[in-house]
């Protein structure tokens, strides 16, 4: 296999590791989302109920709102590290992809 071929091949790997860190930031987008609509509406309504298994029960809100606060700084931060992931990939990639691009040159005028 050529070293061409090599890069190419980790090109694509890292494509779709860049694929599956896109998932995974619109997953933890999705629970950031739905954590801070609970905790604007706990604001607005002191009134909570929580699901524990199939049934609802009332609950302290400032509990809840604690819990929210620590669920969304764990989505927040596991934010961050996607993005710096997905940063960190996407400049191998394109490096990469020059490089590929030179070495295919290189061999179509030799």
């Amino acid at each position: 296999m050529s070293d061409s071929q090599s890069k190419i091949r980790d090109l694509q790997m890292i494509e779709q590791n860049l694929a599956n860190i896109s998932q995974q930031k619109q997953h933890f987008q999705s629970q950031l989302f739905e954590v801070e609509s609970a905790l604007k509406e706990l604001k607005r309504d002191p009134t909570a109920y929580k699901i524990i298994g199939s049934i609802m029960v009332k609950a302290d809100s400032s509990n809840l709102i604690k819990e929210l606060n620590e669920k969304e700084e764990v989505f927040k931060l596991r934010m961050d590290s996607l993005e710096k992931q997905e940063k960190n990939l996407g400049e191998k990639a394109a490096a990469l992809q020059k490089e590929v691009m030179e070495e295919l040159k290189k061999e179509k005028n030799e």
